[in-house]
């Protein structure tokens, strides 16, 4: 099983797919929605001190910026952002 890991301050994440229909039924068309900055850890990588980045595998974060590298690997999407993007962690 190959794994990836990001090297530095960056996450890899799987981007969280966006509602297609309101509560409602009504369905939303793509040049109308809203896009989340939204996903789920997949691995980290570490701060520039060597220490751990706080987060790990499976939390669920919200994050922000403009930069970040998208890619497909074994038909997934992901994305490989910096951890200074990452605005918070959501809890359930």
């Amino acid at each position: 099983m190959v794994k990836i890991r990001p090297i530095g301050e960056r996450v890899l994440i799987k981007p969280r797919k966006t509602e297609e229909k309101t509560a409602g039924g009504i369905y939303i068309p793509a040049e109308a929605k809203e896009e989340k900055k939204e996903g789920i850890v997949e691995a980290v990588g570490t701060l520039k001190d060597g220490k751990e980045i706080p987060l790990k595998k499976g939390d669920r974060i919200i994050y922000g910026g403009y930069s970040s590298e998208e890619f497909e690997f074994n038909n997934e999407k992901y994305l490989i952002i910096d951890y200074k993007d990452i605005l918070g962690v959501v809890e359930e």
